[in-house]
């Protein structure tokens, strides 16, 4: 399929959304805000910091000595094992509210205070993945819904450099879940296949807009991408959920982000934000789940460089998204940035 460098719709079939592109915007000159460029020296271990080993944490509690990974449960949780019950007025349909319980979980990546994912040695990331899997399959024998993400600098609300991730579940389906269980499962219905494995066979022959692939993994900028650099990492068997991930699948996931955070970084020669995340099958099913297929969302903000972020507001929030340059575009400038680390050597090298 050629590039479509002229304005135009394209359609998200994993959650039914549409977003405008208008290529022809990214020719315009820049006179908005810009961000702070994040390149700041850290050091190693920070006294100060809370989730650094060793250190007392807001509630008193001492993180042990780690070494790697070291998972506990969030001191300010968005969520509590707590489930109480909500009074509804059947007579008023426009108030609804209901329960909602669980538990938040915070994962920092590695006992080292000054390095992000795509520093860390492919051992490390893959010890990572291994906590992720643990923790998934312990938390999703009690809640539906399991949430792993990340969020990665200060422009996305990280509040600690760090580098950490979370895990949130609870028993209700999480909007986005709940519109990707919808759409896959129709699909499934209509073609007797899994939306996300035809899209994966569509995306290897087309390749148009791959930044990596291997044995089990494909890395691609999505069709219909909403951020500018946003891209999804779906499994390429029929993989529904982190239980069911083999060390090799896991091994192969972690070069996977490696590579992938390398070229992010490498993109602008900055520690490139985003927000990830993971969506898994829902768990403890009511119903068969062959429609569903791992994959985990990137959304990085910045748009030209490492000081201009894309903003979605007006037309965005009050419409729907919109984007400056096809996702073409952005898979090229990707597999074009080198997967070695620039803070290793020239990226261009």
């Amino acid at each position: 399929m050629a590039d479509l460098e002229f304005t135009h719709r394209r359609k998200n079939p994993l959650s039914g959304d549409w977003v405008l592109v208008s290529p022809q915007r990214n020719n315009r000159p820049w006179q908005g805000a810009t961000e702070a460029s994040e390149q700041t020296s850290l050091p190693s271990y920070d006294a100060n910091c809370p989730l650094c080993s060793g250190n007392q944490r807001a509630n008193n509690v001492t993180n042990p000595e780690y070494q790697g990974t070291f998972v506990f449960t969030n001191d300010f949780g968005a969520l509590n094992p707590t489930h109480q019950a909500v009074a509804q007025d059947s007579k008023q349909p426009l108030f609804m509210a209901e329960a909602a319980s669980g538990e938040c979980r915070v994962i920092c990546f590695s006992d080292q205070h000054n390095v992000t994912l795509p520093e860390l040695p492919l051992t490390a990331i893959e010890q990572l993945v291994n906590t992720w899997q643990l923790n998934y399959q312990e938390l999703a024998k009690q809640y539906r819904c399991v949430h792993i993400f990340e969020n990665k600098g200060a422009v996305m609300g990280c509040s600690q450099p760090h580098p950490h991730g979370q895990i949130w579940a609870h028993d209700h389906l999480s909007s986005e879940i709940a519109l990707e269980d919808v759409n896959q499962q129709a699909y499934f219905a209509k073609h007797g296949r899994a939306l996300l494995g035809d899209y994966v066979d569509h995306e290897i022959e087309a390749k148009q807009r791959i930044v990596f692939e291997n044995q089990h993994w494909l890395v691609v900028v999505p069709y219909w991408a909403a951020w500018p650099f946003e891209t999804l990492v779906v499994a390429k068997e029929d993989i529904r959920h982190f239980g069911q991930m083999t060390q090799a699948h896991k091994a192969s996931l972690a070069e996977a982000i490696k590579v992938l955070t390398t070229k992010y970084d490498n993109l602008f020669n900055c520690s490139f934000p985003y927000s990830m995340g993971w969506h898994n099958a829902p768990s403890q099913p009511t119903q068969d789940d062959s429609h569903w297929r791992l994959h985990g969302h990137f959304y990085p903000p910045l748009l030209r460089s490492a000081t201009v972020k894309k903003h979605m507001v007006g037309y965005e929030m009050l419409a729907e998204s919109q984007r400056d340059l096809t996702a073409e575009t952005a898979a090229t400038l990707l597999q074009q940035a080198s997967s070695i680390h620039y803070k290793q050597g020239s990226p261009n090298e």
